[in-house]
Formats: structure tokens, C-alpha cells, sequence
């Protein structure tokens, strides 16, 4: 009698044990992420002090640089807002997506991050920049107030009342907060912050007052992008929701100056990503996987759980975050159409970590950018670039570069990284020229992109 007892009593305390622990295992299943995305608007990465730049410290980024991981090689496919944005978005390449121009718009029968995440229990909000939210069918984001939507408005006044209620509620989000800063105009913000015979300037830049004085209201409205980012990790902090929300900083592609935004050099194409995901990153990490915007959405629909996505040009990076794996892909490609921003001029490139190609289909041809390049406004830093130019045998050089491009050019990136020595004429360098651009005609093949004949007028409707 007494055995039975004690195997009753034993049986129970057993059943006990088992139960209680699988309720520990069951409560410790973490909760679905959060995710925030923050994005910029124009950035010149390098202007930021956790990427070395010299002219400001970017204290708030860079405190998001020492919790999280910082990639070195994320580059834009096409440095222009609407394709990029697009591209983050679908997990496409601009040929696939139909915005290989600005301001075209996507194919209609597409599907994009917001139809991802929700079938993965998510809401997927969008506050600020929305110019790429249409059509509605393919980005059904829920459309948040407090960030300024328009990207040439003189004023970037934003609240964030509507942000926090959209991130307390009980299901799990994604936002994407769009800044416009630096975008131009350069109103906001303080330029007397910043003394113009101190900046350090970028190398293919040419040296002039205006230069100087453009480049102080640039910088004033990195200081207000930086902010802006302090801000919303003050409001998870004050919401007590920082720990499970993934923070994800975007620096979109380079700034509106000659040679950075709508070019192929990497002052357009390289951009910056800093990833904070407590408990799975480890604080303070870098690294240099080749990383582009069409992997954003694959690797976020990976950490929550989903499936790969079938035809997609993106693929999950989850495991460079892990550091499980150290290298992602072995290239990146890049695309440029010009028009509407000017005439045609399309160009096609293809980097990895040592050396850049970038092939320009209509060499004969000038490239111009009529916000940028037009020198009969005499506020831009260009036209005293070329006013420079005529008695200034530097400054000739570096102004030809911007609208006299041969077929090829060929940098070595990581010892020319501002890309001033051209090696396409070399001939130690051509067979590996050749090697890059059959890569490269690979990659616009299996595109079906047709070079030159996409740069042409959209017809609309």
C-alpha cells in the first residue's frame, strides 16, 4: 500500500515538473518583433561620424551604431529616391519593379512588404516621405501622421503623438518612419552650427565659397535627420518597447551635389544600414557583407518567421545579423536612367569590394541634371565649379568628369574610393574590364533589361 503511494506521490510530482516546465519553455517563446525602419532622405553616409565622417558628430546614429551592427558595403541599385524606395519595398530590381525612372510609378499586379508582413500577423505602418505609396494596391500601408510627406516642403515640423499610438497597440508592427531630410531645400536646421572654413570637403569636390556655404545647410539638415532619430528611440524607451523592437537606419542613396545622387559613383550608389535587434546582434558589430536594398524585405519577412518569397532579387541577410555568415553577395549592380531629371544618359554597374565598373551606353552624349547641373542659377555650387573651371586646370578636371564620361570606367574602390583615377585604358586592367562586364551584361540579361531603349519618355495614360 505504502509503495503505491509512493508511486503516486512520485507520478505527480513528475506530471509537475513536466507541466511547469514546459509553461517556463512556452513563456519563454519571445513575441513577435517590433520593427522600426528610419530612413533618410539624400544622405552622404560618409557625413556620418560612426561611418568617419569629420564635419559633425552624429551622436544619435551613432549611438544606434554602438548597439546594433553597422554594414559598410550596403549599396543602392539605383541612387534616386523612387527606385530605391521602391526596391526596399518589393524586393525587386528597377527593371523588375517598372520604376527604373523617377517618378515612375511600379507594375500594378505587384506585391510589396506591406501584403508580406501582414500575412505574417503584422501591421505595416508608413509616417513621413510617402511619394512611393501608389498605387494603393500594391503599398496598402496604413498611413500615419506626424512626419512631413513632402520632400521639397521648407519646413520638416513633425509630432509624435500618432506614432506612439500606433506602436502600443497589442499587435505586432512595422514602421517605416520617412524623414526628408537632407533632401533639398536646405531650410532647416542651423548652418551657423557649422564654420565653412573648417569642412572638410569630399575630394571630387571642387573647392568654392558657395560650396562651402551650400554645404553648411546641408549638414544642418543632417544634424535634424540625427535628431529625428534620437527621438524615436527616446519614444520606445519612454514606451518601454525598445527592448523587442528591431531598429533598422537607412541612409537611402548619396546628397543632391555633382557626382553623389543620379550618378553610379559610389558618393550616389554607397549608402549606410545600421541594424539594433537586442539579444540577436551584438552591440557594436560591423561588417562587410555587400548588402542592397531589394534584401531588406526577404530578410525581415525571414526574421519573423515566414517563408522565402518565389521571385524575388532579394534575399535574406538574417544570417550576416547572426554572424553566422560573413559574406552575402559577391556583387552588387547598379542602374541609371536619366530621364526625367534630364536627357537620356543610362549607364549600367556592377562592384564589389575591390573594383567598380561602370558601363555609360551613350558616352557621345553630355550628362546633365537640370536641378543640379544648370548654370544659370547661380545658387548652385556647380556653377561655381565651372566658373572655376575656366582658369583652373583641377577644377576643369573634376567638373569634365561629372559631364564627359568615356564608355568605361574602372576604379579600384578601395584604394580611390572618392573614384578619380579611371583604369577602364589601362592595359594591365583589361581582361579584368572584361570579366566585370560580362558579369555585368549577365545580370542586364536576366533582368531583360534593353540598356539605352529604357531611357526614353514615359508614356503616360
Amino acid at each position: 500500500m505504502m509503495k503505491r503511494i509512493t508511486d503516486h506521490r512520485i507520478s505527480t510530482v513528475l506530471l509537475a515538473i513536466l507541466f511547469f516546465s514546459r509553461t517556463a519553455a512556452w513563456a519563454q517563446v519571445p513575441e513577435k518583433p517590433n520593427i522600426i525602419i528610419i530612413m533618410a532622405d539624400d544622405l552622404d553616409s560618409r557625413q556620418l561620424s560612426c561611418y568617419g565622417g569629420q564635419n559633425l558628430k552624429t551622436t544619435h546614429i551613432d549611438q544606434l551604431a554602438s548597439e546594433g551592427m553597422k554594414f559598410n558595403a550596403m549599396i543602392a541599385s539605383e541612387a534616386m529616391c523612387i527606385p530605391t524606395r521602391a526596391s526596399l519595398f518589393t524586393g525587386l530590381y528597377p527593371v523588375k519593379h517598372g520604376a527604373y525612372q523617377n517618378h515612375k510609378p511600379v507594375y500594378g499586379n505587384l506585391k510589396s512588404v506591406a501584403h508580406y508582413l501582414a500575412d505574417l500577423g503584422y501591421r505595416v505602418g508608413l509616417t513621413g516621405k510617402d511619394h512611393m505609396t501608389k498605387p494603393s494596391n500594391v503599398f496598402p500601408f496604413d498611413l500615419i501622421d506626424g512626419f512631413e510627406p513632402n520632400c521639397v516642403a521648407s519646413t520638416d515640423e513633425y509630432f509624435l503623438d500618432s506614432v506612439r499610438n500606433y506602436i502600443v497597440q497589442d499587435d505586432p508592427y512595422c514602421l517605416f518612419v520617412m524623414s526628408i531630410n537632407p533632401h533639398t531645400p536646405w531650410t532647416v536646421g542651423n548652418p551657423d552650427e557649422f564654420d565653412p572654413e573648417k569642412l572638410v570637403l569630399p575630394a571630387h569636390w571642387v573647392d568654392t565659397e558657395l560650396t562651402r556655404s551650400e554645404f553648411r545647410k546641408y549638414l544642418a539638415e543632417v544634424r535634424r535627420l540625427d535628431d529625428q532619430v534620437g527621438d524615436i528611440m527616446n519614444l520606445l524607451e519612454e514606451t518601454g518597447t525598445s527592448d523587442n523592437t528591431i531598429v533598422i537606419f537607412l541612409g537611402e542613396q548619396g546628397p543632391q551635389f555633382p557626382g553623389g545622387k543620379w550618378t553610379l559613383y559610389d558618393n550616389g550608389q554607397k549608402s549606410s544600414m545600421i541594424v539594433k535587434w537586442s539579444g540577436n546582434v551584438r552591440p557594436g558589430s560591423e561588417t562587410d557583407a555587400i548588402v542592397q536594398y531589394e534584401d531588406i524585405t526577404p530578410t525581415l519577412v525571414d526574421i519573423v518567421g515566414g517563408k522565402p518569397i518565389a521571385g524575388l532579387d532579394g534575399r535574406s541577410f538574417k544570417q550576416v545579423l547572426s554572424k553566422k555568415e560573413i559574406q552575402h553577395r559577391d556583387v552588387a549592380y547598379g542602374i541609371h536612367n536619366n530621364i526625367p531629371e534630364g536627357p537620356a544618359y543610362p549607364s549600367r554597374s556592377v562592384r564589389d569590394l575591390r573594383y567598380k565598373l561602370i558601363w555609360n551606353l551613350m558616352p557621345d552624349s553630355a550628362y546633365y541634371i537640370k536641378y543640379m547641373l544648370n548654370t544659370d542659377n547661380e545658387k548652385l555650387a556647380w556653377t561655381s565649379w565651372v566658373d572655376r573651371a575656366t582658369d583652373d586646370e583641377q577644377a576643369k578636371l573634376l567638373t569634365e568628369r561629372i559631364v564627359k564620361k568615356p564608355a568605361m570606367e574602372f576604379y579600384d574602390i578601395a584604394k580611390d574610393p572618392d573614384e578619380l583615377e579611371n583604369l577602364a585604358g589601362e592595359p594591365e586592367f583589361r581582361k579584368l574590364v572584361q570579366s566585370y562586364l560580362v558579369k555585368l551584361q549577365g545580370w542586364m540579361d536576366a533582368q531583360g533589361d534593353k540598356g539605352a531603349a529604357l531611357d526614353v519618355p514615359i508614356k503616360r495614360d
